[in-house]
C-alpha cells in the first residue's frame, strides 16, 4: 500500500478498512470528498496529509501473527490470538459494518434492493457470532487452557459438565458451517462483492468490509476447526491415557 499526498482520497478508503479508519479518525471526508487529494483534504484540517501517510505506512507495516506456526505453539497462545485478534476483530467490525449498510440502503436500496436482503443477512450473521463467541471464551477456551496446563503438570483437571471437550467443539464447527453459509449468501447476493456501476465510495466501502469480514471469517474458522480443535482432542486423549 504506497500512497502520496497527490492520491486521491476514495483510492486510499478503498484499499482496506483499516486505512478508511485512519482516515475516519484524521476527520478527513472519504465519501463526499472522495475526488480530492489527501493534499487537498487535509488542507486546514487538523492532521496534515504527510501524517496520515506515516500512519498509513504503519498500518502496511504491521507484523500479521497469522504467519506464525500455530500448529505447534502452546494452545492458551492460540486462543488468546483468536480472542484478541479475531474475536476482537469481529465485535468491532459487526456494529461498524451495520451503520454503514443503513447508511448504503437508506440512499440506494430503492435502485438496489439486494442490499435490504444482505443487511438481514448481515444481522443474522452477527447475532450468531456474538453468541458463538461467547461459548468459546466462557466455556471452551477456559477448559482447554486449563487442560493444557494439567497436561503439562501443572495442576489437576477438573472433570467437564460436557463429559468430553469433542462435544464442544462439535458444536462450534456446526456454528462456523452456518456463519460460513450466510456470508456465502452475502457474497452471493452481493455478485462477489461487485459495486454497481452508480455505487459511491461508501457502498464501494461497504463491499470491501464484507469482502473482509468474510475472509476474516475463513481465517478463524481454519484456526480453530484445522488446528485448535484436533490438538485439544489430542490432547484430551492423552491426558484419559495418563489416568
Amino acid at each position: 500500500m504506497s500512497f502520496s499526498g497527490e492520491s486521491k482520497v476514495k483510492d486510499i478508503a478503498l484499499s482496506s478498512p483499516g486505512a478508511r479508519q485512519l482516515l475516519e479518525d484524521a476527520g478527513v471526508d472519504y465519501c463526499c470528498g472522495g475526488g480530492k487529494s489527501l493534499a487537498e483534504a487535509c488542507h486546514g484540517g487538523p492532521v496534515p496529509a504527510e501524517e496520515i501517510l506515516q500512519r498509513l505506512q504503519e498500518y502496511s507495516r504491521e507484523v500479521r501473527p497469522e504467519a506464525m506456526n500455530w500448529t505447534s505453539a502452546p494452545l492458551s497462545d492460540l486462543t488468546r490470538h483468536i480472542c484478541e485478534r479475531h474475536h476482537a476483530y469481529v465485535r468491532g467490525a459487526i456494529p461498524r459494518i451495520a451503520a454503514l449498510l443503513n447508511k448504503v440502503k437508506s440512499k440506494h436500496a430503492a435502485t438496489h434492493p439486494e442490499l435490504t436482503a444482505i443487511e438481514a443477512l448481515f444481522a443474522q450473521t452477527g447475532r450468531e457470532m456474538i453468541g458463538h463467541m461467547q461459548k468459546e471464551e466462557q466455556i471452551l477456551f477456559p477448559y482447554i487452557e486449563s487442560m493444557e496446563r494439567a497436561h503439562q503438570g501443572n495442576g489437576a483437571l477438573e472433570p467437564p459438565f460436557f463429559q468430553t471437550v469433542s462435544n464442544p467443539i462439535r458444536a462450534m464447527m456446526n456454528e462456523h458451517d452456518s456463519a460460513g453459509n450466510l456470508t456465502a449468501q452475502i457474497r452471493k447476493t452481493s455478485s462477489d462483492y461487485a459495486a454497481p456501476a452508480d455505487a459511491c465510495t461508501s457502498y464501494r466501502g461497504l463491499y470491501g468490509d464484507l469482502r473482509e469480514f468474510e475472509a476474516d471469517l475463513h481465517l478463524h474458522v481454519h484456526l480453530e476447526n484445522n488446528i485448535l480443535f484436533p490438538r485439544a482432542v489430542e490432547m484430551e486423549s492423552a491426558l484419559q491415557k495418563r489416568r
